[in-house]
């Protein structure tokens, strides 16, 4: 029960495709998406870019301790393997539990349904079949990774590639040819400083995070990276730098296209700023472009999931047939499948706001633990990678994540209480599985 046998996952992946596997999952649904969402309770642009911002900072920081948590325990499953490691098994189960729930299905229905919104609004006239539409997406990227990792990888980085100019240009074009009104940047109202201006900022926070999830992408493939010492730390530092980037000139860019009060509530914020700057018809074209960018992300998460249910299974924590890895392809087809339809069902199951909440506050409270366990990781000698700013970055991420699940779940209390339930449900599980495996 205490081994682990991830050593029929080979190592496969280098610097770049690991990079890239962190830039895919964090640049999804949520930067196209969740804006003008973050609008309707913020009103301010200038807040709303600050907060993207902030939430750059706090990934980054999260990203310095994942790095020396890689660095030291490069295995497949990230938070699910440190936690068991440096705490107790439950603790790395639960953080499994919540991501086989939460942390990839959801984001996996999220961004098909994105998907499905960009497209359906570059052909309105099309009959609004967005939930078959996104069902069937997640199948056909479900079988392309089935076929084995380098098959995947490769797919992955010409989707990445692909996304990250596409943003390039859809940046550079705005800002500089757009027709654009700087004076939106001054429009809008002063969010109050009072205890309900800071419920409102720790949701919104939250789903910004959402946006940025990701930032620890390359640990759940640990065991499959090439000179994971050197290559991990690398690749989410690399990938969490750009993104960071990326999403803070992506908003200046809806803020230029788009007054606030039309923002509010607007689901494909990015073809609505395209078609203020250029005009209907490039509007269908960059929805449509947008739409298959997030394939990307979609395959990233689809290709990270897995290794973590598998991690578990492995261990003894989970169901045996999803610790299968497949004879010919040597990727855990048991897992990948189970994902798909988790996926499918969160789909037919909610609207994208409540994905959202759902998803930002299951998800916020392992990486708090896995963080601090870095603290754990130097005091027992057990660090590979020393990073300087230490312990400054530790600091900043524990008091932020900590802060935006206390007021998000003020702020939405019935959404986050079910978040709760689901990671509570996971106890009894555990031992379920412990039982029955011994």
């Amino acid at each position: 029960m205490e081994g682990h046998s991830d050593n029929r996952l080979p190592e496969k992946i280098g610097l770049f495709s690991a990079s890239s596997i962190v830039i895919a999952n964090m640049i999804g649904a949520g930067i196209f998406t969740t804006s003008g969402l973050l609008m309707s309770g913020l009103n301010n642009p200038v807040l709303l870019i600050i907060l993207w911002i902030l939430g750059g900072i706090i990934a980054l920081c999260g990203a310095l301790a994942y790095a020396e948590l890689g660095a030291a325990m490069p295995r497949a499953g990230g938070e699910y393997f440190f936690l068991s490691r440096l705490y107790h098994p439950i603790f790395g189960f639960l953080s499994g539990w919540v991501s086989f729930v939460v942390g990839f299905s959801a984001p996996i229905a999220a961004s098909a349904i994105g998907f499905s919104e960009y497209f359906f609004r570059a052909f309105p006239g099309l009959p609004g079949a967005n939930k078959i539409l996104a069902i069937l997406i997640i199948v056909i990227f479900t079988l392309i990774h089935l076929r084995g990792i380098q098959f995947g990888a490769r797919i992955q980085n010409t989707l990445t590639f692909l996304k990250v100019v596409l943003i390039v240009i859809l940046i550079l074009t705005c800002l500089s040819l757009g027709k654009g009104n700087l004076h939106n940047f001054s429009e809008g109202s002063p969010l109050g400083w009072n205890f309900s201006g800071f419920k409102t900022m720790g949701l919104s926070l939250m789903w910004i995070m959402f946006a940025y999830s990701g930032w620890n992408a390359s640990t759940y493939i640990g065991s499959e990276i090439i000179h994971p010492v050197k290559n991990i730390p690398r690749s989410l530092l690399l990938g969490t730098g750009i993104v960071l980037i990326l999403y803070v000139l992506l908003n200046i860019v809806y803020v230029f296209a788009i007054p606030p009060e039309n923002m509010k509530g607007v689901i494909s914020i990015g073809g609505m700023a395209v078609g203020n700057l250029f005009g209907s018809s490039m509007e269908i074209v960059f929805s449509l472009l947008i739409a298959f960018a997030l394939f990307s992300s979609l395959s990233a998460f689809i290709i990270l999931g897995p290794r973590v249910y598998y991690s578990m299974a492995a261990d003894g924590y989970f169901f045996k047939f999803v610790s299968k890895v497949h004879p010919r392809f040597q990727v855990p087809s048991g897992a990948i499948v189970l994902q798909a339809a988790i996926a499918i069902l969160m789909v037919l199951s909610g609207t994208f706001d409540q994905i959202l909440t759902y998803m930002g506050f299951a998800l916020g409270f392992f990486p708090i633990l896995a963080v601090a366990g870095v603290f754990k990781l130097r005091a027992t000698n057990q660090a590979k990678l020393r990073l300087r700013g230490y312990p400054v970055f530790l600091t900043v991420y524990l008091i932020f994540g900590v802060t935006m699940l206390v007021l998000s779940y003020l702020e939405r209390p019935l959404v986050s209480s079910i978040a709760l339930l689901t990671i509570f449900t996971g106890i009894p599980v555990f031992y379920f599985f412990r039982k029955y495996n011994r």
